[in-house]
């Protein structure tokens, strides 16, 4: 199976790729995702920035937190990816932005306490009440 996953914005301006398993992704229940995204969860997965490349288009940054930097694409808005000074080595991309999502179920919640009581998804997945960051 490759490794090498790509995906991009629905506009279609702003393209990517990375060369890296699909592991380590997680619904996010963070009121600033909610917000940024217009969403009421948004699912990251995890890959290694060295792994990751824009291949067309430039994003527009916003620092949603003082450790915390989102992209978008300028045109249509698309959430894509959050860099976090936390965890440097690292970038979250949006896994809904993937070209093809159906190939990376979440395997964890995170940030549950920040949830929305009436939503139930993926009961079944252990929930961390924050993120932990290794």
């Amino acid at each position: 199976m490759s490794l090498l996953h790509s995906g991009g914005c629905h506009c279609g301006r702003l393209r990517y790729c990375f060369d890296a398993p699909l592991v380590d992704i997680a619904h996010c229940h963070c009121s600033v995702c909610r917000r940024s995204s217009g969403g009421i969860l948004t699912t990251w997965i995890t890959v290694p920035l060295a792994s990751f490349q824009w291949l067309s288009g430039t994003p527009t940054e916003y620092a949603s937190s003082a450790t915390c930097t989102r992209s978008f694409c300028p045109t249509c808005g698309a959430h894509l990816t959050l860099f976090t000074r936390l965890s440097p080595q690292t970038l979250d991309v949006t896994v809904a932005t993937l070209d093809h999502p159906e190939q990376a179920p979440a395997d964890r919640h995170i940030w549950v306490q920040s949830g929305l009581p009436w939503l139930q998804v993926d009961p079944q997945l252990p929930e961390e009440q924050q993120e932990l960051i290794p």
